[in-house]
């Protein structure tokens, strides 16, 4: 048998006082004696007592709580997103609960339940990769609570949205690749029915024509954007009779899949192979050849993110931010095919 939870009842009794009088006591009410205040704190901290934030908040209208769902906790761009939310928040007097959809509609739709049904003031969120109805998003802004998205939302949602220049990152990153000599340019892509993914598969589109360049459908290739992806849609590449001479994949972890898969073939990066990912995790400056990517500036982000939420919660702001961050991209081994032929 679990031990039962403390109520204001409990210290009531303990006391011989109304529950009204431990409440109004707790809540530091002005027309209660520091002596009957005294007596309530001492016995609430001997039992133990936790209030029921639930319960304030449902009696105050306001929570205190901000809800986060992430794709992926173990990303480091989400996390890093979260920590600066977190971090900016805090100083505000809010706490966050942190979720995370593990890419999945399903879990995405219970999450956001959960959250509204702790009455949350407000909601920080990124899409998953499988959803594409957003009745439950248009939920929250239909219950009245503030929605703020990053990274990945959809242009019909009427929410906040903080993000990057995600058609502009294709078109600096296959720029790049032009530049070292390449020619024949494959793109690890995530599903088009993501709206970044599908910006950032017409940036590659579009930078290709303008450099003169073909596109060959089967360098295009959709995915998770998973390591094993990246091994496998590589060793698609290898395979063709005209293998690709770089790889540009829209996530550093297929990067990181694709570059084992070269380095298991004996292929030299970036001689034979350049290799561009988006998002720089740690890992792509740590592995040798460190793998160029796009940096897209997390933490700045996470804070734009919260600020739109206090702008929406202290009645500062009714208009929607749309906030575009140009991206940077970071030049490192991996693609430094002329330095490499030199």
């Amino acid at each position: 048998m679990g031990k039962k939870k403390v109520t204001i009842k409990d210290i009531a009794n303990e006391l011989g006082i109304t529950p009204s009088a431990v409440s109004k006591a707790l809540n530091n009410h002005p027309r209660m004696s520091i002596e009957t205040k005294n007596a309530v704190l001492k016995v609430a901290k001997r039992l133990n007592y936790q209030p029921n934030l639930l319960a304030s908040a449902l009696r105050k209208g306001k929570s205190n709580l901000v809800g986060i769902i992430v794709p992926r906790a173990h990303s480091n761009f989400f996390s890093s997103v979260v920590e600066n939310i977190e971090e900016t928040l805090n100083g505000k007097g809010y706490n966050v609960v942190i979720t995370q959809s593990n890419e999945s509609y399903r879990k995405e739709c219970k999450n956001i339940d959960a959250l509204l049904h702790i009455q949350v003031d407000g909601i920080i969120a990124s899409l998953a990769n499988e959803t594409v109805d957003l009745k439950y998003f248009n939920k929250i802004i239909s219950n009245g609570v503030p929605l703020v998205m990053f990274d990945r939302s959809e242009d019909v949602l009427k929410a906040d949205y903080i993000g990057i220049n995600d058609y502009g990152s294709s078109k600096l990153v296959v720029d790049h690749l032009v530049e070292q000599g390449c020619k024949r340019i494959a793109h690890i892509a995530g599903f088009a029915n993501t709206r970044i993914y599908k910006n950032r598969i017409e940036g590659y589109k579009d930078a290709l024509a303008e450099n003169g360049l073909p596109l060959d459908a089967d360098l295009l290739v959709e995915s998770k954007l998973t390591i094993k992806d990246g091994r496998d849609i590589m060793e698609h590449f290898l395979a063709m009779p005209e293998r690709p001479d770089a790889v540009y994949a829209a996530g550093d972890y297929a990067a990181l899949g694709a570059l084992q898969t070269l380095i298991e073939h004996g292929i030299p990066v970036p001689k034979e192979m350049a290799l561009v990912g988006f998002s720089n995790e740690p890992f792509t400056s740590l592995v040798a050849p460190s793998i160029t990517t796009i940096d897209q500036h997390s933490a700045q982000i996470g804070k734009l993110a919260a600020e739109s939420f206090l702008k929406k919660v202290e009645g500062t702001s009714e208009d929607l931010d749309k906030i575009i961050l140009e991206p940077e991209l970071l030049i490192r081994a991996s693609s430094m095919k002329s330095k490499a032929l030199a």
